[in-house]
């Protein structure tokens, strides 16, 4: 379910990696599993549902069309097949980001209806782009990863009003600042052995270059349509560039 650890990425450094933190691997446990064929694949419903939902985000969706669009223009263009993986996840994550693959895990026992894979796609390519643009230390650097999710929680719909109307929760002024800023802090402690007070710490740390921090949308995308006139601005802003 998408409550309890966030979408976040498992981050680093798999097996050999300090025994103390798995840096989030044990939420994701067919990561470690060899691959199956695709035919022994496709005989489980749940992932051929993953699948079909992940095209259609790639195909229709202007949050995720954007930032494929940003992500191949940086010089990291996203295959299918190579950078996303539908996998069995443990039961409080939806999605992830292997920055050691530089793979995005989705997981198809948790993601059940399209606009949930909408969310997750967006929000694990937001840290595939910073990825891509940034020598993000996911590992050793809290604080790199908590500007990340900021970003993450701030540009990828995560706290829409109606998600968050959704969850219960309701706020006025400084609602979506108070919505990423927990998220986020959620996110660092579901993938890191880190108290909250060092989540929190580097939350704050942080916040604000990283809130304002819009690329590639230009704005923050509250609604499908912010997301298509960011997209529409994007290419704009690319054509601009070239004919300079």
């Amino acid at each position: 379910r998408e409550e309890g650890a966030a979408e976040s990425p498992p981050a680093a450094g798999k097996k050999g990696a300090e025994e103390e933190d798995d840096f989030g691997y044990r939420l994701f446990p067919d990561r470690n599993k060899k691959a199956q064929s695709f035919l022994v694949r496709s005989l489980f419903t749940f992932h051929n549902k993953c699948q079909l939902m992940l095209r259609m985000t790639l195909e229709t969706n202007p949050y995720a069309r954007l930032l494929l669009e940003a992500l191949k223009q940086s010089g990291c263009t996203v295959f299918n097949d190579r950078h996303f993986s539908c996998e069995n996840c443990d039961g409080c994550v939806s999605g992830g980001f292997d920055a050691a693959t530089s793979q995005i895990v989705l997981c198809q026992n948790n993601i059940r209806q399209q606009s949930h894979m909408n969310r997750v796609v967006t929000h694990e390519l937001i840290h595939a782009f910073d990825h891509c643009r940034a020598h993000v230390d996911w590992f050793k650097n809290v604080k790199h990863l908590a500007c990340s999710e900021i970003r993450a929680a701030n540009l990828s719909g995560d706290c829409t009003l109606m998600n968050e109307i959704a969850r219960f929760k309701f706020g006025l002024k400084g609602h979506h600042q108070t919505c990423v800023r927990d998220r986020a802090i959620r996110s660092i402690l579901a993938v890191r052995k880190v108290s909250k007070e060092t989540a929190e710490k580097a939350v704050d740390e942080v916040f604000d270059a990283c809130f304002n921090d819009l690329e590639p949308f230009g704005r923050i995308p509250h609604s499908k349509a912010d997301a298509k006139r960011a997209y529409r601005d994007f290419q704009n802003r690319d054509r601009y560039y070239a004919n300079l």
